[in-house]
């Protein structure tokens, strides 16, 4: 008989014929059980048979695995071991075969134990001689499951014992199934299937397409790894095991083994000789990865998987679990990312890139930009870009809950004058024409709220002058993004009319200035009425004073893209393991209640501004919105671009990781949102919605009819009355202005995203003792 090639034995267990009693083998195998147990001085041998574990016992740790929203593109994979379970019947024939050859050739006659080897054990503990270790598939997958290690009699044991109620248990197919997905191959890999995607990149499942399943001769490789599937650590270049990659002996042995399993493949008529004769070494095992364990966290949508590790933490189906539940469950976890949006927003966003637009490109190393797609009506996040530092990096696009509850990221930013798509939803939606004109002069004092020459903050300013002035209709001072017209605006809804369209369209939180704490705190939005809210800000919150997160600010637009229709953003699709089902995203949205000549009014407005045109054919619309730094009217810390089209909405940020003034590389501070995040949102746009393949005459906007056109006035429009909350007392930072989106300066430093209260049973948002210049969530 040949050798099983386990541990190197040179005589293997022939197969009981069928005809030998069953009773006889009984006692072959008690006596040689007993030899062992009298040999070792273990007399309480019920105890191995009553505690061993079987498979059912076992919770094996399995690999997670996290796909794009095509569910079949891996993005990562997580848990303690790259592991990946195939059930039996989807494998394909490749390694089914070449483990039998490599490992167990008597596996579908014998009866789960190696008697031979049981005896030659027991006889060489009884006589003083060499430890012998034959085994069974069965037997070794005993060993491996109950994670029974080192060459001793009582493991031998235990091996026999769970072996020999395995294989009266279960099919020889489940066996195999068992061991093929248990075994380890070498590079962390554990299972077949983790070590087919590991050394070649391809799969063992049979549904998989043709050239993208492991074949014989690849199958043949893997399986001669598990006789050693690592170098033995004493003497790595001596006994390096049997990775081909490994060294020059490393893959000799692997060839010699190789060998060894093809003519075991023919002896059991898995192949034929001419088969065989033809059959060649594969030369394509890939090169080994020290950063392989990372699994894709290290890339950019690290971020996405912390973002969808959190989002599963707030479900009923994991409340309450540690991540290890998630991480080792064996779960297919589906996001909303689609790889195309994802490719774009990259591509744009990272300015470290030759791919990013040229006017932020090989930029000064402080800079930092991210990017957030939302789909409108669903409000998947189809793209997300925080940063390069994965998963526990800093994410400037939002922020997330890790496992210890702790609130991470570093997403909050003034938005200046991007925010101001809200001021105008809220004018549209109670009556307020796009073409009523208001009184527009370069500066204004505005006594309501404090903000007078004799003021420490003086009075409201433009950045920008426009041709309309001082008598400016609201679209042409949207365009030109006038602060006076904007406060006057605010004023006249009522701040808590601002913060309620903003709240009710996306904007979930907002950091508010605190007397006497440095770092700005979140509010929830959602946790009290708004009337309530409004009380802790003022009426800068209409021209971008207070922090929002990309994220938000990108969910926002998507409910304008959308018609008014609100959605909550996501970043998970679905949970599966196996067949079951775990979790799927709910789908819901709330109505704005803007009727059609409302929304047709704000796309009409924000579709003239200059930045947000996109020269592909779709139609767009967009605003974009600056921050100053301190009390400098030339500086500029925070610049935004946000917008949409019909079917993606994206928010683009770009300032600087340590809150200092954008400068370029020539040194000028003339940074802007046109000139900035305008180029990278638009670049991302354009492609974006290139790569879905979608067609733009589908998504046209429609002029509204301006039924209600107010007439042109020499002054400033008079205030409608308002249920606005009483005005708080904070006042804003003096000199706090934010310009807009022509060149213009604008925009105080923005604290370090920290936070308030969060809905319950969220814990609060406090600053990181290893906070990075630039504040944390």
């Amino acid at each position: 008989m040949l050798p099983t090639g386990d541990n190197g034995n040179t005589g293997g267990a022939t197969a009981p014929s069928p005809g030998r009693p069953r009773r006889r083998r009984r006692i072959l195998v008690f006596l040689a059980l007993f030899a062992v147990l009298a040999g070792s001085g273990l007399v309480a041998g019920g105890y191995y048979f009553d505690s061993v574990p079987t498979p059912t016992d076992l919770k094996l740790p399995e690999s997670t695995t996290v796909y794009y929203a095509d569910g079949r593109t891996p993005m990562a994979k997580l848990g303690e071991e790259n592991r990946t379970i195939v059930p039996y019947d989807q494998m394909n024939d490749s390694a089914k075969q070449a483990i039998v050859a490599a490992e167990d050739r008597s596996f579908w006659t014998n009866k789960g134990i190696d008697f031979s080897g049981v005896l030659r054990a027991a006889w060489s503990n009884l006589t003083g001689g060499q430890r012998q270790g034959a085994s069974t598939i069965t037997q070794q997958y005993a060993r491996v499951a109950a994670d029974l290690r080192g060459v001793t009699y009582s493991r031998k044991l235990r091996e026999a014992v769970i072996a020999w109620k395995l294989d009266d248990k279960y099919s020889k197919e489940e066996i195999l199934g068992f061991y093929l997905n248990t075994v380890p191959f070498g590079r962390g890999a554990y299972g077949i299937e983790a070590a087919a995607q590991t050394y070649f990149g391809k799969t063992v499942r049979r549904d998989a397409p043709a050239s993208q399943q492991l074949t014989q001769a690849e199958a043949m490789v893997l399986c001669a790894m598990v006789k050693q599937p690592e170098a033995d650590p004493n003497d790595p270049e001596g006994s390096p095991g049997y990775d081909p990659r490994r060294n020059a002996k490393a893959r000799q042995n692997s060839m010699d083994r190789w060998s060894y399993i093809r003519d075991g493949m023919v002896k059991l008529g898995y192949l034929t000789r001419d088969e065989a004769a033809n059959l060649a070494y594969p030369d394509d095992v890939k090169p080994i990865d020290p950063n392989a364990g990372q699994s894709g966290l290290d890339r950019p949508t690290g971020l996405v998987v912390e973002h969808v590790l959190s989002e599963l933490r707030q479900t009923e189906q994991f409340r309450g679990k540690t991540d290890e539940v998630i991480r080792d469950g064996g779960y297919k976890i589906v996001t909303t990312i689609d790889k195309r949006v994802q490719d774009a927003a990259e591509a744009a966003a990272d300015i470290r890139r030759g791919t990013a637009p040229e006017a932020v490109r090989d930029q000064p190393k402080n800079w930092q930009a991210a990017l957030v797609a939302v789909e409108p009506g669903s409000g998947r996040v189809l793209g997300y870009y925080g940063g390069n530092g994965g998963s526990g990096g800093a994410d400037y696009a939002g922020w997330y809950y890790d496992e210890k509850g702790q609130a991470r990221g570093f997403g909050q930013h003034p938005p200046g004058s991007s925010f101001k798509v809200y001021d105008l939803a809220a004018a549209v939606e109670n009556k307020i024409s796009v073409k009523q004109h208001f009184d527009s002069p370069d500066t204004k004092e505005f006594p309501e709220s404090g903000r007078t020459k004799d003021s420490p903050a003086g009075p409201i300013r433009n950045a920008e002058h426009a041709p309309c002035q001082p008598n400016c209709a609201l679209w042409e001072a949207t365009v030109a993004s006038l602060n006076v017209t904007y406060f006057e605006l605010t004023e006249k809804l009522g701040i808590a009319k601002v913060m309620d369209m903003a709240k009710r369209a996306g904007v979930d939180s907002m950091w508010e200035t605190v007397k006497g704490n440095p770092q700005p705190q979140r509010v929830d939005l959602r946790d009290e009425p708004t009337d309530e809210v409004a009380k802790r800000f003022s009426t800068e919150v209409g021209i971008g004073q207070y922090g929002i997160t990309v994220q938000d600010h990108a969910n926002g637009m998507a409910t304008f893209a959308a018609r008014g229709k609100r959605a909550e953003a996501h970043f998970v699709r679905s949970v599966t393991k196996g067949e079951d089902k775990i979790y799927s995203e709910q789908l819901r949205t709330t109505d704005l209640g803007l009727d059609e000549e409302a929304l047709n009014q704000l796309d009409w407005t924000l579709r003239r501004v200059k930045a947000a045109k996109l020269d592909n054919g779709w139609d767009s619309a967009g605003k974009t919105g600056t921050w100053q730094a301190g009390q400098s009217t030339t500086q500029n810390v925070h610049t935004w671009m946000v917008g949409w089209t019909g079917p993606l909405a994206a928010a683009v940020w770009l300032g600087t990781t340590d809150g200092k003034p954008l400068r370029t590389k020539d040194g000028s501070y003339e940074v802007y949102g046109s000139s900035g995040p305008g180029p990278i949102w638009r670049q991302f746009m354009a492609q974006a919605t290139a790569s879905l393949k979608l067609d733009p005459d589908k998504y046209r906007f429609e002029d509204p009819k301006f039924p209600d056109d107010a007439p042109s006035t020499t002054g400033p429009a008079q205030p409608a009355p308002t249920t606005s909350a009483p005005r708080p007392t904070v006042r804003p930072t003096p000199s706090a202005t934010p310009s807009d989106a022509s060149p213009s300066p604008t925009e105080p430093p923005t604290p370090d995203p920290t936070g308030s209260p969060s809905l319950p049973p969220l814990p609060t948002l406090s600053p990181s003792k290893s906070r990075k210049p630039g504040g944390t969530a």
